[in-house]
């Protein structure tokens, strides 16, 4: 294989299933607003993702049930969103976190049969 790096296609493919795993774990540990929680996703390397890609999901998450988002204001600087794990939403990440450790190693698994 010529070049070592996925395209952008694979990628975005192997990113969006963990996306909503990684922003409910991260919403686990505290409440944040979008670009802190953004900020805090760009510290791994797979997670760099755009803001045009986190707050849909961040709507979307809201939407189900899954986050809370509230407009927090603090002094005079501008309100912002901050968005939290929901009761229903740490029960997903518990699920969702699960199945993530399965799949993990049932791909080992096979990579290691195969390689």
């Amino acid at each position: 294989m010529a070049d070592k790096k996925l395209d952008g296609k694979w990628d975005a493919q192997f990113r969006k299933g963990a996306l909503d795993l990684a922003v409910l774990a991260c919403l686990k540990q505290q409440r944040m607003y979008g670009l802190q929680l953004l900020n805090h996703l760009h510290k791994y390397e797979s997670l760099l993702i755009p803001e045009g890609t986190l707050y849909p999901l961040l709507d979307r998450l809201t939407r189900e049930g899954l986050v809370t988002a509230s407009w927090v204001q603090d002094g005079d600087k501008r309100p912002r969103k901050y968005f939290e794990l929901t009761a229903i939403g740490n029960e997903k990440l518990v699920l969702l976190a699960a199945r993530w450790r399965e799949t993990v190693a049932d791909i080992e698994s096979l990579l290691q049969q195969s390689m």
